[in-house]
């Protein structure tokens, strides 16, 4: 292993943790696709998404917390599949991870680029999608940018995002406690509820985005040699993240159903600046529009710093291009890895928003998230004597749970993102037999080990 391990700064601690979790969590997911899961419901009954989403993420966080507490090392997910696998055949889903990721992790963060210039447009309406795509991919720039600096700058950014990101929330959630109506968060459809294919389908849609907008709180996972006491920080940040953020969703979603008709939410594209300018005029539209641009950015900025170690820390492991292992010799961090994160994801904010939010989960489910929950399964199996800080209350219900509900949700994304994903991880399995046979790797090497 490379001696530039030594020089990645251990300068983040539980504050910095837990921010840069909450803080990708929230972003502009809730501001700009509650419409989405309210059209794809019918109804106040989208709530009931939000219900699904929040069991699925509360049973994978445990997931999540155990294995980053039990599998030290940069990476991730790369370091947990690697080694949950590694008795089997842990380095092509290792490298199938990191294959999946260089598509869904630009996706994810193009998404938010997207979606923040999509909410500025009310305050410039003007803005035509080839306007949006171009300041998404001019903000994109902006971000590798910021980037360029020590762990410490990034963490100290990061929590005044944050700072923002609860600012905004609480003036949403205040809007939504003094002008609520519960003519308008009960006002159900006739019929809404049923087994039909139709219902599930709505619910299976609207979970979809609900756990887009929950993604994140295992966001710190990934630069564990740059967080102080990981063993302590981890299961806090995760949790927490996962129970604070799915109350705050709720609370303030909830209360958003209550200020406007349902039929009105579903068909905003800003919502929250809607209702300030119904209610407060065109001057504190404009000021909660900066204020949730700000919070939109915040979940940017962290997904950057935190996926940018994903193709580092296979390169250093010697899964991928070697130059991508390369640490500034100044500022101590994967330079070219967070160029490569980044160039991909500029290119990503070219897209379409819908496909994008549909790509992300359809092209990570099977790979990351399935097999993080059948790897932990494996290693209680295989490796009961290793050193587990945090243990998965109630196991297996919770990783039952975040399984049936990830494959309901894989299933949900449609027939494009499915094709999408399948074809990438098909694409990424030809890679892999050809670098394995080039290597002399599993399935290739007879007279090495694994």
């Amino acid at each position: 292993m490379s001696n530039n391990k030594s020089h990645l700064d251990r300068g983040l601690g539980l504050l910095h943790a837990t921010a840069s979790n909450m803080a990708t969590m929230v972003g502009i997911g809730p501001f700009i696709t509650f419409p989405l899961i309210v059209s794809a419901m019918g109804g106040p009954q989208a709530m009931l998404g939000w219900v699904a989403g929040a069991v699925i993420a509360i049973s994978d966080g445990q997931v999540w917390a155990e294995l980053s507490t039990s599998l030290r090392g940069e990476g991730g997910s790369y370091v947990y599949l690697r080694e949950a696998y590694k008795k089997y055949f842990g380095k092509l889903i290792a490298f199938l991870f990191i294959w999946s990721f260089l598509l869904s992790g630009p996706l994810e963060i193009a998404s938010g680029y997207v979606g923040m210039v999509h909410y500025i447009s009310f305050i410039w309406p003007g803005l035509t999608e080839t306007h949006i795509r171009l300041l998404a991919f001019t903000t994109g720039i902006f971000t590798i940018i910021l980037h360029y600096n020590r762990i410490k700058f990034v963490g100290a950014i990061t929590i005044i995002l944050w700072i923002i990101m609860l600012i905004t929330v609480a003036l949403t959630i205040f809007v939504g406690i003094t002008h609520f109506n519960p003519h308008n968060a009960f006002d159900f459809p006739d019929n809404w509820f049923s087994f039909s294919w139709g219902f599930l389908m709505g619910l299976g849609g609207s979970t979809l985005i609900a756990m887009y907008d929950l993604l994140g709180y295992y966001n710190i996972c990934y630069v564990e040699e740059e967080v102080k006491n990981p063993e302590y920080v981890f299961p806090r940040a995760i949790i927490w993240s996962v129970v604070g953020v799915t109350l705050l969703y709720a609370v303030m979603n909830f209360l958003v159903l209550g200020v406007l008709p349902w039929q009105e939410v579903a068909k905003s594209t800003h919502i929250i600046s809607d209702i300030f300018n119904k209610f407060y005029g065109n001057t504190f539209a404009i000021v909660i529009t900066v204020l949730v641009a700000f919070t939109a950015y915040g979940s940017i900025y962290s997904l950057m710093m935190s996926y940018s170690r994903l193709p580092f820390a296979a390169a250093r492991d010697g899964f991928f291009f070697d130059w991508l292992k390369a640490i500034h010799p100044e500022k101590h961090f994967p330079h070219y890895s967070l160029l490569l994160v980044g160039g991909i994801t500029c290119i990503a904010s070219l897209l379409d928003l819908g496909f994008i939010i549909a790509a992300t989960l359809s092209s990570r489910i099977l790979i990351q998230f399935l097999g993080q929950i059948i790897g932990l399964t494996l290693l209680r199996k295989d490796n009961p004597e290793l050193k587990r800080p945090f243990k998965m209350w109630l196991y297996p219900i919770p990783s039952i749970i975040a399984f049936i509900g990830f494959s309901f949700i894989f299933i949900s994304s449609g027939i494009e993102a499915i094709s999408l994903g399948l074809i990438w991880i098909a694409i990424g399995t030809g890679f892999y037999l050809l670098w394995a046979k080039h290597n002399m790797e599993w399935p290739f090497q007879f007279n090495k080990s694994s």
